[in-house]
C-alpha cells in the first residue's frame, strides 16, 4: 500500500481485526456481485469504498425508474443504460482504484461457474430462486464462499454458505421449494429494507476477506423491519442434499 491508500483506508486498518494485514487482503480481492438492484447496489458501493480490488458485476437488466426508490448506485441520469455500466459509473467515482469488469448478459451454467471459480467470494443480490440455486450450485462445485440475501416488504434475511467444509448449502435450507413469484415487485419493499440487508452483506463479505470475527455461517439472520426485530436461525447441512451432500439411493 502506498501513502494515499493507507489515508484512505486508515480507519478499518485501525481496526485490530482488519490491520494493514486485513486491508491488503481486501486490496488483492476479486469479488462477483450478482445483480445490482436494491442489495447489489449498497454491496457494490460498500465494498468498492472500502478498497476491494476488483469487482465482478453481473446483471443483464437495464435501469428503469422504478428501480431508483431502493437501488441507489442507479441516477435518473443512467435510465435505461445497463445497470452494470451504471454501477461502474458510480464506482469509479467512489474508488477510481477499484476495478471492475461488467458481465451484461444472462448467463448458462458453465458462464456462471467460470465466473464463481474466478472470484474469492460471491455474494448473491439476486430477486428470484431460480438464480439463486443456480449460484449456489456453482459455488459449492467450486468451493467458493457465498453471501445470501434477500429482501422484500419489510422483510429480510442474510446468511453465508460454502464458506467451511460440512457447512450448510443455499439448497439446504430451501430443498427444491420457493416462490418464483415472491418478488418485490409483485410485492412491494420498503427502501431501507434493501439498505439494511446488503449492508450486512458487505460486512459479512469483508469479515470472510479479512478473517475478521464470526461470519454468518451455519445461521439464517432474519430481520422484520415493521415491528424492528432480528433473530437468528441455526442451519444444519442436509446429509440427503442432492448439492452438496451425499445422496442416498
Amino acid at each position: 500500500m502506498n501513502d494515499e491508500q493507507l489515508l484512505q483506508y486508515s480507519r478499518q486498518i485501525m481496526l485490530p481485526q482488519i490491520d494493514v494485514q486485513g486491508q491488503q487482503r481486501i486490496l488483492d480481492a476479486r469479488v462477483l456481485i450478482m445483480g445490482l438492484g436494491g442489495l447489489g447496489s449498497p454491496v457494490a458501493m460498500y465494498l468498492a469504498a472500502a478498497g476491494v480490488g476488483e469487482l465482478v458485476l453481473a446483471d443483464f437488466d437495464t435501469v428503469d425508474l422504478s428501480n431508483l426508490q431502493r437501488q441507489i448506485i442507479h441516477t435518473r441520469s443512467q435510465l435505461d443504460q445497463p445497470k452494470t455500466r451504471s454501477a461502474a459509473h458510480m464506482i469509479r467515482e467512489l474508488n477510481p482504484d477499484c476495478r471492475t469488469r461488467m458481465v451484461e448478459s444472462r448467463l448458462d451454467d458453465e458462464q456462471l461457474a467460470q465466473l464463481v471459480e474466478e472470484s474469492n467470494l460471491v455474494l448473491d443480490c439476486t430477486d428470484n430462486f431460480t438464480s439463486r440455486f443456480a449460484i449456489n450450485r456453482a459455488c459449492v462445485a467450486h468451493g467458493v464462499p457465498l453471501v445470501s440475501g434477500s429482501a422484500i416488504r419489510w422483510e429480510g434475511q442474510v446468511a453465508v454458505f460454502c464458506d467451511r467444509p460440512g457447512a450448510p448449502c443455499y439448497h439446504c435450507l430451501y430443498g427444491d421449494s420457493g416462490d418464483l413469484d415472491d418478488t418485490c415487485a409483485n410485492n412491494g419493499i420498503l427502501a431501507p429494507v434493501a439498505g439494511i440487508i446488503g449492508s450486512i452483506q458487505a460486512t459479512e463479505a469483508l469479515k470472510l476477506i479479512t478473517g475478521a470475527g464470526e461470519p454468518l455461517s451455519g445461521r439464517l439472520l432474519l430481520i422484520d423491519g415493521l415491528s424492528m426485530q432480528i433473530r437468528s436461525l441455526k442451519l444444519k447441512a442436509d446429509p440427503h442434499c442432492p448439492v452438496c451432500g451425499n445422496p442416498h439411493p
